[in-house]
Order: C-alpha cells, then structure tokens, then sequence
C-alpha cells in the first residue's frame, strides 16, 4: 500500500500521479504499485512539487511495518533505535515572559492549602 499526500502542489502533478493511484481526496492519493513505480513517483512528486509539500507512506517489512518520506515539510523524519519518529521544530515564543515560571505558590495552591475563604 502507497499513499501520498500532497499540500500546495499545481494540479498538473495531480493528474500525474491519478495515472497510478487513486485520489480519495483532495491531495491524497492512494495504490499498490511496484517498489520501482513508487521511487519513480516520488522522484516526479519531488521535481514537480514548487513550493508545495508532499509526504510518501508506504507499507515495509519492519518493525513498524510502514515507512516514509516528506519533501519541503517542517516535519523531519528520524531514526531512533529503529523506528521512525517525526521531530516537530521548537515553537518560540516572542517573550521570556510566557515560558518563564512566576515564583511563589499559585493561587489555586493558596486556596487549597489555606481554605477557600483566603
């Protein structure tokens, strides 16, 4: 089983991949081709995205029993120990302020421990 899932892409690259696979739903497309069509559309998918963002799930014999890669995400791919784990970037935040814990006991804390008339 091969899904792809493409984000942004022109709709050429679309009507591409309806050749092999079939489109369930806006961008998400899904087959059974050979190993050798699927790396031959994913290196299209990759020419052809522009600006867009595709993703490449398939089924392999591993522990988890899928696999897949992503071209221009955010979103990486890593190897741990085995399995395949995506590494999301860090959120910064504008100001130290929000991340920053205030000192002291919470009010919540306050109300708890010294009764709910405080």
């Amino acid at each position: 089983m091969t899904v792809i899932v493409l984000t942004n892409c022109p709709p050429g690259l679309r009507g591409f991949l309806t050749r092999w696979l079939l489109e369930i739903s806006a961008g998400v497309f899904i087959g059974n081709p050979s190993a050798r069509i699927r790396d031959l559309l994913w290196d299209e998918v990759q020419q052809y995205a522009d600006q867009g963002r595709a993703l490449l799930a398939h089924t392999t014999n591993n522990e988890q029993g899928f696999t897949f890669r992503t071209h221009d995400h955010a979103w990486h791919p890593v190897d741990h120990e085995g399995l395949t784990l995506i590494r999301r970037p860090n959120a910064q935040s504008p100001s130290n302020a929000a991340t920053t814990p205030r000192k002291g006991w919470s009010n919540a804390s306050k109300r708890r421990r010294f009764g709910r008339n405080r």
